[in-house]
């Protein structure tokens, strides 16, 4: 199954972030903290997916997909986890009935360049976010 157009989708959702904030009581910078960790470790996620996909990495597999669409769905990076659930879906799907070492290749060939992609795009825009909001 290839990645669906999540163009529908918003790149960053803001109100996911208000409600962090709100959640947080966030007086002391924690939800700013949690973002510039997920822009920070985002590139590091996509590399552990790209490894453990490019190797038949099952196990590997999972849980990066998995650290990927939380964390994305946490900052409300919603393109990126609709890609991530995609991929989960795909991958739980073929495992059962294909070699990881065969399909999990594939499904690199198919999502790694769309989630890349969106990946550039998300930390882009969350990264402009944070500039602006810093020169309030």
């Amino acid at each position: 199954m290839a990645p669906s157009d999540d163009a529908g989708r918003p790149l960053v959702d803001p109100s996911v972030l208000d409600r962090l904030r709100d959640e947080l009581a966030d007086d002391e910078g924690y939800c700013t903290v949690f973002v510039s960790n997920f822009i920070d470790y985002l590139p590091v996620r996509i590399g552990k997916l790209r490894v453990a996909l490019t190797t038949g990495d099952l196990p590997g597999a999972v849980d990066a997909v998995l650290s990927i669409k939380t964390s994305s769905q946490m900052v409300g990076a919603e393109r990126l986890a609709g890609l991530a659930i995609d991929l989960e879906r795909s991958i739980r799907e073929d495992s059962p009935r294909k070699e990881p070492s065969v399909s999990l290749p594939q499904l690199a060939a198919d999502y790694l360049r769309p989630i890349s992609l969106c990946c550039s795009q998300t930390l882009h825009r969350l990264e402009s976010q944070r500039s602006a909001g810093a020169k309030r």
